[in-house]
């Protein structure tokens, strides 16, 4: 019989770390030290123009060294302040590094996942950081490989992306492959651009306008879990000693 997918590539903010609350926090850290606002209006302020500029990255209309910076360019003139662009981003990432809370059972998904297939990551995120914060989450140990766009040479939803992960996985079988996470432009876009299945996380119950259609959406973890694996594998698997512990 066996899992539904025996590679799965996982997306990690907003899929299994918790990066609203990363980035509220150490945006609010960032602002305090500069002295600027550091209220809740400041903080969605940036946190808005952030996630417009990443999602020109997506489209193709900007290159992330550009994103960093300006996002506290804009966060500048937005503010009528004067600063430092480049020193403020400097410290957000020393602080995004340091802010890594998974979100609740995202590790025992993991190492009930590992089981049954091979796990990797697929991220645009800054390389330094995405690499810090899931070492100290405690999540990094579950996955055979991280693949991060500065590196690979190519950016989500690329498909060039994709083809380097699989290329250096060895996985020749697109169809036991599942692109998971939380982002309709970048992962699951990605995905089809990739000949791949995908699987939407929509955790927070969030309307689809874009008229990207994954392959399945799941709610929770638990969801997730059995569209990757699916029900009777898991129930064959039951009370099997995990290769994982502690």
């Amino acid at each position: 019989m066996g899992a539904n997918y025996n590679c799965l590539l996982f997306d990690v903010d907003g899929t299994l770390l918790d990066f609203k609350q990363a980035e509220r926090e150490a945006i609010a850290g960032t602002l305090k030290k500069f002295e600027l606002p550091d209220d809740e209006e400041t903080v969605a302020k940036f946190s808005e123009i952030n996630a417009g500029l990443w999602a020109q990255l997506e489209r193709g209309e900007i290159k992330k060294d550009k994103v960093v910076v300006r996002r506290f360019e804009q966060l500048l003139e937005a503010l009528g302040a004067e600063g430092d662009a480049i020193r403020m981003n400097n410290d957000f990432l020393t602080r995004l590094s340091g802010a890594a809370p998974a979100m609740p059972g995202a590790e025992e998904l993991l190492a009930e996942l590992a089981e049954f297939a091979t796990l990797a990551v697929v991220s645009n995120a800054t390389y330094k950081v995405q690499m810090q914060r899931l070492e100290k989450s405690g999540l990094l140990p579950y996955f055979d490989a991280v693949f991060v766009s500065e590196k690979v040479g190519a950016t989500k939803p690329a498909a060039k992306f994709f083809e380097q992960a699989l290329k250096q996985l060895g996985v020749t079988n697109r169809q036991k492959v599942l692109v998971i996470g939380d982002s309709l432009a970048a992962d699951i876009k990605g995905g089809q651009n990739a000949r791949l299945d995908t699987c939407w996380c929509n955790f927070d119950g969030a309307e689809n306008t874009t008229g990207i259609v994954p392959t399945m959406t799941v709610r929770n973890f638990t969801e997730l879990k059995v569209a990757a694996v699916g029900e009777a594998e898991l129930e064959l698997a039951a009370g099997r000693e995990k290769r994982h512990t502690g």
